[in-house]
């Protein structure tokens, strides 16, 4: 091969910018997934192909929604390959190949560093290989002593090794906010256990806060030593598990079929568990079958919402949906930028939250259109379903079992640009050039 030879395939050579990176990365992990999944070690009885690669999405993207029954239709095999695409999938697999690399003495470059930055959302590559370590360490600490508190529980029940087993397993899924349990409902027999209810609730909560306020806990003298970001998501997180437990709580206190049959501290359980587990984890303690619907609308609402930024969850994030409701509240009040705790809000991450909400919203509707033309289920079982999905939450009123092959590629579709994130997704696909040319502003009626 001559000079101009050379010079030509090194022009032809494709440059993959770090979402694109990361999105071909966590396909090429559900395609894998799907193929050790599909193989006879891994079920007791054969899955098609599409089960599988369902599975795999799932797992990878810690959704929790399954075609199959995950405690009866895999082997040990295929319930540890489930458990490493949920871990993977939770903590990025940037994190991990950190780890790889710091196990075997390498150096990480700069483009290493940028793939890090694009994945645990920072703004800058410095401090990200430490922040990698600290989230590493605390990652595996936490589950550590979730799998004591839980194998403490399920030994006398189970015996110590399926105790111990049945502890990782639900460690890793309620961490990484997957939903996945090997019993076939879900916890519902341990609506009342306040064991269960109290491990499984605060892996949820602090998977779901996010990486990065984790590791500023850390470090943090006090509160006001704290990042915005952190304080911001610390008073959402806590607002958001107010809100959905007294609605729950108030909503179904005399449903006969959930709160109303339970007893009063069985009450205060099954809403607080149920206030918690929609911002993405997808366990639930009772059936949502069973809920009315006004119960179900503020489920898809704080499904919608989701975890944090850079953290185990979905949605369009807490600090997105505080930032546009800040945004409103100072454009009611004639305020000319929106401020929290004395911190003026940049406009440009207002831009992204503004952008964040109205691709999540469209990605909803394309889905929610096409699943109601495929799909023989009411509006609200479909929207359930798709807000689920786009949430990486987990919980189904019973659609997924009985999705058509298309029903299940949407959703698959859905899922998977939940994990990403919609301006990952749009990123990945697009070409941004920014530009210097300033046009003459002009005047629109709007409202």
């Amino acid at each position: 091969m001559n000079r101009i030879e050379i010079n030509w395939v090194k022009r032809r050579v494709i440059r993959l910018s770090p979402p694109q990176m990361l999105a071909l990365g966590f396909f090429g992990l559900i395609i894998l997934g799907g193929i050790l999944l599909k193989l006879p070690i891994a079920t007791h009885h054969p899955i098609s192909w599409l089960d599988a690669f369902f599975t795999s999405a799932s797992a990878t993207t810690v959704t929790g929604l399954s075609t199959v029954d995950t405690g009866s239709t895999f082997t040990l095999f295929g319930q540890i390959v489930i458990l490493c695409l949920i871990q993977i999938g939770g903590i990025g697999f940037m994190s991990l190949a950190v780890l790889v690399v710091m196990t075997l003495g390498k150096k990480i470059g700069l483009k290493q560093r940028l793939l890090i930055k694009e994945a645990l959302n920072q703004t800058s590559v410095g401090g990200v290989i430490k922040l990698v370590k600290r989230i590493l360490l605390l990652v595996f600490s936490i589950e550590g002593v979730a799998v004591i508190f839980l194998t403490m529980r399920w030994t006398p029940e189970y015996g110590f090794l399926k105790g111990f087993y049945y502890g990782i397993f639900h460690s890793i899924a309620a961490f990484n906010n997957a939903g996945y349990s090997l019993w076939p409902d879900s916890l519902t027999r341990y609506v009342g256990d306040p064991v269960v209810n109290l491990v499984i609730g605060l892996l949820v909560i602090i998977g779901g806060i996010g990486f990065p306020v984790l590791s500023d806990l850390w470090t943090a003298k006090d509160f006001q030593s704290l990042s915005l970001h952190t304080k911001i998501m610390l008073t959402g997180t806590l607002a958001l598990i107010i809100f959905g437990t007294v609605m729950v709580f108030l909503l179904e206190y005399n449903n006969p079929k959930t709160l109303g049959a339970l007893s009063g501290p069985d009450k205060f359980w099954a809403a607080f568990f149920q206030g918690i587990t929609p911002r993405t984890a997808g366990f639930n303690t009772i059936d949502y079958n069973d809920m009315k619907e006004p119960t179900l609308l503020v489920t898809i609402f704080l499904m919608y919402i989701g975890a944090g930024s850079a953290s185990a969850g979905g949605g369009i994030k807490v600090t997105t949906f505080i930032v546009i409701l800040l945004s409103v509240i100072a454009f009611i009040t004639g305020k000319s930028d929106p401020i929290i705790f004395g911190r003026r809000i940049k406009r440009e991450i207002l831009s992204k939250a503004l952008a964040i909400f109205v691709i999540s919203q469209t990605l909803i509707f394309i889905a929610v259109f096409i699943l109601m033309i495929t799909e023989n289920a009411p509006f609200l079982e479909v929207l359930f379903e798709v807000v689920s999905a786009f949430g990486t939450t987990g919980l189904t009123l019973g659609l997924t079992s009985h999705l058509t092959t298309i029903g299940k590629l949407v959703i698959m579709i859905v899922m998977y640009c939940g994990l990403i994130g919609p301006l990952t997704i749009f990123f990945s696909l697009s070409q941004r050039q920014p530009s210097k040319i300033q046009y003459p502003s002009g005047d629109i009626l709007t409202g």
